[in-house]
């Protein structure tokens, strides 16, 4: 544990961008809002298009179907009229199978071995919940902890609500927890705010994010993180 000093109590790891490539599931629930789309009379490609397009702007602002329609053209009644069967069609994409980043896999059997393992994951729990199932990690996991589920968007990281209750569930105290995650402004920062360490993997869509707040350590991935913990 080069680096981290004490050895922690349990691993704590964040799911989108960490795990997996969330570009695969979002460019999935693109596809099924242009499907959706289609009885609408809205031409499939142009929709799909207009919602990657904000979802590269950034997957979690919210709204990504309002402002996807305004980016279509449609006139803000038409459009308000759309909203609810395409969120629907959004929120209920169930991929049968989502990549994990390579060694992931590999990386988690090793953590599990030493480490009580926690998923602390942010998002609407039914989209979170096929995204687990569809990269099949579930099972790796002594608990789970959704942040939407205590409380909405308000929970999500970096409040430390979800990170005390999975310190709670496991029977720890939270400064004894390592964090890892992609996300220095969630991820990192969540586990400041009960005095936890962390560790930053540089994958996915924020993997050229400043360090800050800085993490105990960066790493390339997964696998690197669990190096550095064995």
């Amino acid at each position: 544990m080069i680096g981290l000093g004490r050895r922690p109590a349990a691993v704590v790891l964040d799911l989108d961008d960490t795990l997996y490539p969330q570009a695969a599931y979002l460019y999935g629930a693109a596809r099924a809002v242009a499907r959706a789309g289609i009885a609408a009379g809205l031409d499939p490609i142009r929709l799909n298009r207009a919602v990657r397009r904000e979802l590269l702007a950034g997957s979690d602002r919210g709204g990504t179907i309002d402002r996807a329609l305004t980016g279509y053209g449609l006139p803000p009644g038409r459009a308000a009229e759309l909203i609810p069967a395409l969120v629907a069609a959004f929120t209920t994409y169930r991929p049968r199978r989502l990549p994990c980043y390579p060694g992931v896999q590999e990386a988690l059997a090793e953590l599990r071995a030493g480490y009580p393992l926690a998923c602390l994951t942010d998002g609407n729990p039914v989209i979170q919940r096929a995204k687990l199932d569809a990269t099949a990690l579930a099972g790796a996991f002594t608990t789970i902890v959704i942040t939407d589920e205590l409380g909405g968007r308000a929970a999500r990281k970096p409040h430390p609500g979800g990170l005390q209750k999975i310190a709670a569930d496991l029977g720890v105290d939270p400064a004894d927890l390592v964090v890892i995650g992609d996300r220095p402004g969630k991820d990192v920062a969540v586990a400041a705010a009960v005095g936890a360490r962390s560790i930053r993997v540089r994958t996915g869509e924020y993997a050229d994010a400043p360090d800050d707040p800085r993490a105990t350590a960066v790493v390339a991935d997964l696998a690197a993180a669990a190096a550095l913990l064995s």
